[in-house]
Parts: structure tokens; sequence; C-alpha cells
């Protein structure tokens, strides 16, 4: 491993940390950095504990909802969207203030009200657990390609539920 990936590694580590609560150490980086969008790119790779993560980040600000464009079209089932540290119910807050921007006169606010509100929220950087690789390839952006994506690594990753 160069030193470039090593650095690459340590700060996807720090930013879960700090970003998102996380305590992780990568294990192994199955992609790293591929495009997926305009000005976006994300890193696929295994925790010492085996577990999948997807980081996307870019210098643009993306919503809930293009995030999970990304997670689909990369070929990979998110379990789930790490809020932002110490805000456990981002996602939630966000989408009844949305909701109340749209239906200002409503009071009783339901979770089934807000399904759609909860993807406006912003998101980048973005950490996901994953919990399988659909059809065992990951995908990544090209423009080229027919469809817009084209396989980036073959990868066979299952998560196995255990109570």
């Amino acid at each position: 491993m160069d030193n470039q990936a090593l650095l690459d590694d340590l700060s996807l580590e720090k930013s879960a940390k700090e970003r998102f609560g996380v305590a992780l150490d990568v294990d192994s980086v199955i992609v790293r950095r591929v495009d997926v969008g305009q000005s976006a790119y994300a890193t696929l790779f295994l925790s010492s504990k085996k577990q999948l993560y997807c980081y996307i980040d870019g210098p643009t600000k993306l919503l809930l909802s293009d995030i999970k464009k990304i997670v689909a079209r990369m070929g990979l089932k998110a379990e789930l969207f790490f809020p932002p540290r110490g805000h456990h119910t981002y996602f939630d807050d966000i989408g009844r203030a949305k909701f109340r921007e749209v239906f200002p006169g409503r009071r009783d606010v339901h979770d089934d009200d807000i399904v759609f509100y909860r993807t406006l929220a912003p998101y980048s950087p973005a950490l996901i657990l994953v919990s399988e690789v659909k059809g065992g390839v990951v995908y990544q952006a090209d423009h080229d390609a027919r469809g817009g994506w084209r396989p980036a690594a073959k990868f066979t990753y299952r998560r196995i539920k255990t109570s």
C-alpha cells in the first residue's frame, strides 16, 4: 500500500469519527474514489469487523435522495444511512421542517407524512452501512458507457443478520 492510500484510509477513519460518531478501522478498500456523479466520488471499504461501508463525498451539496439514488446505481443495498454526529433524528427533523413549509396549517405530523420530505435533507458527505452488493458487481459512473454506469469491481457481499 502506498502512502497516499494510507492517508486516504486515515482520513476516512477520522471523518467517520468526527462527522458521524462512528469509530471504525479501514481493513481493505474495494474501490477508492470512483466517480458516482458529476462531481461526487465514493469509496467502498470493509472495516476490521468485516462490515461494508460506502463513503460518498464531493464539492457539490447532495441530498439524501441523491445519495439513495447513487447507492442503488452502484449496485449496493443500504442498511443504514448514518446521520451527522450527535443528531440522531437529523433526517426526521429536516423532514418535519420541510413538511411544515409546504403545509403550515397541519399540526399532527406523522412519520408516514414525512417519508418524502426526509429525502430533502442535505447529506454530504455521506456514510452508509451496506447490507448487500447486488449481483456481485460494484458500478461507477461513466458518461461514455451505455446507461451511464460501468463495472468498477467484482465483489460479493451479503450481511447476515444475527439476533
